[in-house]
């Protein structure tokens, strides 16, 4: 009778198994929705429980620590499921922290180089043919053609955007072309080392427009350490040998214009109804500037500039233009460099890179042009690059104070 009992209540234990499927088949199944818990009782009502030993079987989880069944229970288990690998991840290094810093190393690496060459060659086009603007419009030209090259032979995809976005995107290419022209007038009228000098505050006027236009406060130690950096520009520009108004007020009209760029530019980036990335906008801003610089260039200076008045000054015409070509070739790249740093960087960290690199420029300019310095005027771009190296790592603790 005994073992008659056994069974039969073994018997009834397997048919309440099979109307209850087992925890280890599929996750639709794992879940209990209310209408079959009622069917199915949990562990420790009187529920049978398949032998760990048979293939299957498993120990069953209380109900409560089940996500409900049907289409809420489906996303329950997918967030947990999406949880679980970040969760473990906590307390590593991110996977792809290292080589996005290598990334970004070879970038600031190549944007450094080429504004090396851009800035040597450049000066020597400017000393043998002082005008800017017919300068600043041929940049604009060698950028335009190899951006219709990359369309034309799709090493980028070519934009669509309709007219609401390119009329954006003018402002930026007029002050894009503005900030240029007013480096070149800067560049022709000072040495090269002065200029990037004077450019050295680009933080200050990165803050002031991301504070004004982007609403980001910096800390106050962040505002101080701007302190320096206009104090040595003052020191330097007092004992520059090479001083003169128009260079002095062009490189800060190009801070200006630069900057306001940059921070308008970041703002297009961020709007998430443009369907823009940083080279095309950076490509459409080239063709736009080169567009607008021509009928600029013809007015102020394209009398004056013709073959027979570079022959008259005793230049020669062929190394004039491989100078220039070389110039206006790094002129593009480096900006498309920049543009595209500016697109994964925030605008005071790529200001911050911008004035490490003018230390670079400075070095090779004095070394290549041996422009004299002296000592008062080497300690002012001395404290100005201070100065921008104690802001930068006030702008790396600010995040952390934020996190903590």
């Amino acid at each position: 009778m005994q073992s008659m009992a056994a069974s039969s209540s073994s018997s009834r234990g397997w048919a309440a198994v099979r109307r209850c499927p087992s925890p280890s088949l599929s996750a639709r199944h794992v879940a209990f929705s209310s209408s079959s818990s009622s069917r199915c009782p949990v562990a420790g009502a009187g529920a049978p429980v398949l032998p760990l030993g048979i293939r299957g079987g498993r120990l069953p989880l209380p109900c409560p620590l089940l996500p409900p069944g049907g289409k809420n229970g489906a996303s329950a288990r997918r967030a947990t499921a999406a949880a679980a690998p970040s969760a473990e991840g906590d307390g590593k290094p991110e996977a792809g922290g290292i080589p996005r810093t290598l990334q970004l190393g070879a970038m600031i690496l190549v944007w450094y180089l080429l504004n090396i060459y851009f800035n040597i060659y450049n000066k020597l086009v400017l000393k043998a043919v002082p005008f800017p603007y017919t300068i600043t419009t041929f940049q604009f030209a060698s950028g335009s053609f190899f951006i219709t090259l990359m369309w034309l032979l799709n090493l980028h995809p070519k934009p669509r955007l309709s007219l609401q976005q390119y009329a954006k995107i003018l402002p930026l290419a007029l002050i894009h072309m503005m900030g240029n022209v007013f480096t070149n007038m800067s560049l022709g009228k000072v040495a090269v080392s002065f200029t990037h000098t004077i450019k050295a505050m680009e933080p200050f006027f990165s803050v002031l427009f991301s504070v004004l236009l982007l609403g980001q406060t910096p800390s106050l130690l962040a505002v101080g350490s701007l302190v320096p950096v206009v104090g040595g520009v003052v020191l330097a520009s007092m004992t520059e040998v090479s001083f003169n108004w128009i260079g002095f007020w062009s490189a800060m009209a190009s801070n200006v214009t630069n900057q306001s760029r940059n921070v308008f530019s970041k703002k297009l980036l961020a709007d998430k109804e443009e369907t823009l990335d940083d080279i095309n906008l950076f490509s459409i801003m080239t063709v736009m500037s080169f567009l607008l610089s021509v009928p600029l260039m013809l007015y102020l200076e394209g009398i004056k500039f013709s073959p027979s008045y570079v022959q008259s000054t005793g230049v020669n015409l062929q190394e004039l233009c491989v100078k220039a070509a070389i110039a206006g070739t790094c002129f593009h790249f480096y900006q498309q460099v920049s543009y595209s740093l500016l697109a994964r960087i925030s605008p005071v960290t790529h200001s911050v890179a911008n004035s490490v690199k003018r230390v670079v420029v400075i070095v090779s300019s004095v070394i290549f042009f041996r422009t004299p310095i002296s000592p008062i005027n080497a300690l002012g771009t001395g404290l100005a690059l201070l100065g921008v190296f104690l802001y930068s790592r006030f702008k790396k603790a600010k995040p952390k104070a934020k996190a903590a």
